[in-house]
C-alpha cells in the first residue's frame, strides 16, 4: 500500500515539474548554491557559509537593469530599523559577461559604496544556472530578493521594484 502512495506522490511531483517546464516557469532550488565568489572589497566568500546561522536578505541582479534595481533595494533596506538584525547581501552574477570587461563592471559597482557595503556585495562568475534557479529568475531586468532564516530556509521571495515589495518583505520577517 505504501508503494502505491509513494508512486502516486512521485507521479504528482513529476507532473508538476513537467507543467512548470512546459509553461516556461523556473524551478526553484531550495538550498543556497555553495558557489565561491568574491566581495567587491576583494575578499573571497561562499555566501551559503556566510549567512548560515543568520537571518538574511539576498538581493540579486542578473543584468545591468537588474543590478540597478539591487542598488535601490539596498538603499531602502540598510537604513530601515526593521532590518537592523538582518544581514543584507547584494549579489551580481557576472558569468554571462565577457571576462575582459568584468573588471570594469566591478569598478563601476564599487563607486559610491562604503567599505562595509563592499563587504556585503558578492560577485559570482560561475554557477549562473544554479543562482537563477535559486532565485526563480523569470525576467532578467528585475532585481530579485529573498529572505532566508538562520537554517537557510526561504521565508519570502519576490522580484521587482523595492517600492512595490518592501511591505511584503517586512511582514515576512521572523
Amino acid at each position: 500500500m505504501m508503494h502505491t502512495v509513494s508512486s502516486r506522490g512521485s507521479k504528482v511531483i513529476l507532473l508538476g515539474v513537467a507543467v512548470a517546464l512546459a509553461a516556461g516557469l523556473p524551478l526553484l532550488a531550495q538550498t543556497i548554491p555553495p558557489t565561491a565568489g568574491e566581495t567587491l572589497s576583494g575578499k573571497p566568500i561562499v555566501l551559503a557559509d556566510a549567512v548560515r546561522g543568520h537571518t538574511a536578505v539576498l538581493i540579486a541582479g542578473f543584468s545591468r537593469e537588474g543590478g540597478n534595481g539591487v542598488g535601490e533595494w539596498v538603499k531602502a533596506l540598510r537604513p530601515d530599523a526593521a532590518f537592523a538584525q538582518v544581514a543584507v547581501y547584494s549579489i551580481a552574477e557576472l558569468a554571462a559577461a565577457p571576462a575582459f570587461i568584468r573588471g570594469m563592471i566591478r569598478s563601476g559597482m564599487k563607486k559610491g559604496l562604503s567599505a562595509s557595503d563592499q563587504d556585503r556585495f558578492v560577485v559570482f562568475t560561475s554557477d549562473e544556472q544554479a543562482w537563477r534557479s535559486f532565485f526563480g529568475v523569470s525576467a532578467d531586468k528585475d532585481p530579485y530578493a529573498l529572505l532566508i532564516d538562520a537554517r537557510g530556509k526561504v521565508l519570502w521571495r519576490g522580484h521587482g521594484p523595492v517600492a512595490q515589495l518592501e511591505a511584503q518583505l517586512k511582514t515576512a520577517l521572523p
